[in-house]
């Protein structure tokens, strides 16, 4: 017993220890900071936590702002209000880990919290405070709690009436992404209507004509699929079901309408809202074509809450950045960390939530990070604890991807003139492997004559970086990264391999095994040199630092957060803009022009076997 018992503390040591680390590489999740299964019930006479409206969405809304009102007659600076979905947290009976550990009184994390004295800086002489606090629709009612003893002891001494939505299980949060042939968008959303509660289906056509119905698929995840905590103890949330529809046959660049909804058994329909995008391009198209790329954005609140400890700081900007210029963007890449749920599923509804003006109108292609993917004894490349237990699941659902293997979540996308081939780092890709081969076969199987740029995603750097991490540990880059793939940039004439995983931003000369095959500048023509390496990480999650030393293929560097857009006007000119988040400025750019015999051209180790034979 006494054995088992250690095994279970070294368990839990185990845990804590890559959440310090996490730490580190500010990657850690605020709630984990709250020790919910030290919980002790503590109610305080005259203690009070008040919600205003308690009833949500009565107009068909999504989110709402909600006002608190509470009252501590012992006030601390260290209490503080939680979120909690469903509402009766409180009573329900916690699973216990082990037969020699008691089960904790709460087992169910909050979905947000904040300090009391937020915003209130007389809470701790009064003990009063008020403030409003965003909620979204997510499948279940609400409750506020107000908790003494700080985030590492919470001592429960107030609770709020149920606050709910008109329609808890209402579709929402559309998200859209280009299918398997370039002429397919797909629609997923989540709601919680299961297939024997109600049929899910999309209305859509040409925008002003006759509308069709397109089926949509569910499907949903459970407990049981997590690969440890928090994803699969405190942690947990029920995800709902997920819905996906086929919208096929586009026409090219013609604008489209549509709207989810859900037939119940009785003949009625639930409606979510309308929403509209315009088709892809045909490839190979001579058309103005315009892609945002950027990773580790994360979730963030507009209410201030979670943001205790500059989490994800800059997310909302580049979110309310992408916003603003959405009618210049024609599809987004999310190269990996994508919300930083980090085994707290609830953050999952919130960042579809957060994304949803932009995913609900132009398609939203992810990548696999880290955060998503690694846990040991998982099958991820890396065994750390990084994505809290999730282990992949939530976000192969979530989020659409035209994969073969949605579980490897590799893939390749044609969109006009562009050909992106996107890697799984948190996958061997080393060569011999079967993601190895799926690279190159995206690379060799291009049409250059009409998809002049070809460009290479993937979460982790494989190329290069000046990330002060890596070169603590003697490298700038994934260990076996460009060794491994280097000959195939080089050979396929790859124009840009772009990565996240660095918060921040890097870009390099066209560089080949360490050496600058052409200087670094603003515009380049003629034929093919070498690939140039972006690091484009700073999405949100706080900042990377980079090494004092300065390598000579390091062109550019900017600890801030931003984006990349690429814009091909046709098939000779592409434009590389990295745009801040803070406030739009263009802080690097260059421009590419190359007739496709510069493509054909030789260069360094891409020259074509040739024969003196006539």
């Amino acid at each position: 017993m006494a054995a088992a018992a250690a095994v279970l503390h070294a368990l839990v040591a185990l845990s804590l220890a890559g959440a310090v680390a996490a730490a580190g590489r500010g990657g850690e999740q605020p709630l984990s900071r709250i020790g919910i299964h030290r919980t002790t019930f503590a109610i305080q006479p005259g203690a009070s936590v008040d919600a205003s409206p308690l009833l949500l969405g009565l107009e068909g809304q999504d989110r709402e702002w909600v006002t608190l009102t509470y009252n501590n007659p012992k006030p601390s600076k260290d209490d503080w209000i939680g979120v909690f979905s469903p509402a009766n947290f409180s009573d329900s009976t916690c699973p216990s880990e082990s037969q020699w550990v008691e089960p904790p009184l709460l087992c169910t994390a909050p979905i947000k919290f904040i300090f009391a004295n937020y915003k209130n800086l007389d809470y701790e002489k009064t003990g009063k405070g008020s403030m409003k606090l965003q909620l979204i629709n997510q499948r279940e009612d609400f409750s506020f709690a107000l908790f003494s003893g700080g985030l590492s002891n919470p001592k429960l001494i107030a609770h709020s009436k149920r606050v709910t939505f008109t329609n808890p299980k209402a579709p929402v949060y559309p998200r859209l992404a280009q299918g398997k042939s370039w002429n397919e968008m797909t629609v997923t959303w989540t709601s919680g209507y299961g297939t024997n509660e109600a049929t899910p289906f999309v209305k859509w056509g040409l925008q002003g004509q006759i509308q069709s119905l397109s089926p949509a698929g569910t499907l949903t995840f459970s407990r049981s699929t997590m690969c440890g905590p928090p994803a699969r103890t405190v942690g947990w949330r029920d995800p709902g079901f997920i819905h996906t529809s086929f919208l096929k046959d586009l026409w090219p660049n013609f604008k489209y309408t549509y709207r989810i909804g859900h037939r119940l058994s009785d003949g009625s329909i639930i409606w979510g809202h309308e929403y509209s995008f315009q088709a892809p391009p045909y490839p190979g198209e001579d058309s103005l074509q315009r892609v945002v790329i950027f990773g580790d954005m994360g979730k963030a609140e507009a209410d201030g809450s979670n943001e205790f400890n500059d989490f994800e700081p800059g997310s909302l900007n580049t979110t309310y950045q992408l916003i603003k210029d959405l009618k210049n963007i024609d599809m987004v890449i999310h190269i990996g960390d994508i919300c930083y749920a980090n085994g707290y599923l609830s953050q999952w509804d919130q960042f579809t939530a957060q994304v949803e003006p932009i995913a609900s109108s132009v398609p939203y292609m992810v990548g696999s990070g880290n955060h998503e993917r690694d846990w040991p004894g998982s099958g991820s490349f890396y065994g750390n604890l990084d994505s809290g237990g999730e282990c992949g699941v939530p976000a192969q659902n979530m989020f659409y991807v035209p994969a073969e293997n949605r579980e490897q979540f590799w893939y390749s996308i044609d969109y006009g003139m562009f050909r992106f081939c996107i890697a799984n780092t948190e996958l061997d890709w080393r060569p011999g492997t079967e993601q190895y081969k799926f690279i190159e076969h995206c690379f060799s199987s291009v049409d250059r004559q009409k998809q002049p740029w070809l460009i290479f995603l993937a979460h982790r750097v494989l190329g290069y970086s000046s990330a002060s991490f890596y070169v603590e540990e003697g490298t700038t880059e994934e260990p076996m990264g460009r060794e491994s793939l280097q000959p195939l940039w080089q050979k396929y004439k790859v124009d840009i391999a772009m990565y996240g995983h660095v918060h921040g931003y890097e870009r390099t000369c066209p560089v080949y095994e360490n050496v600058c095959v052409a200087k670094a500048a603003s515009h380049y023509s003629g034929a093919f040199t070498a690939t140039t390496h972006v690091v484009v990480g700073g999405g949100g999650a706080s900042l990377a630092d980079y090494a004092g030393v300065r390598a000579r293929w390091s062109h550019v560097q900017d600890r801030d957060y931003g984006f990349a857009k690429l814009t091909a006007f046709n098939h000779t000119a592409l434009l590389f803009e990295y745009v801040r988040s803070r406030d739009g400025s263009v802080h690097d750019s260059f421009t590419v022009s190359r007739d496709y015999r510069d493509i054909l051209a030789c260069g360094v180790d891409n020259c074509p076997t040739t024969t003196l034979a006539s």
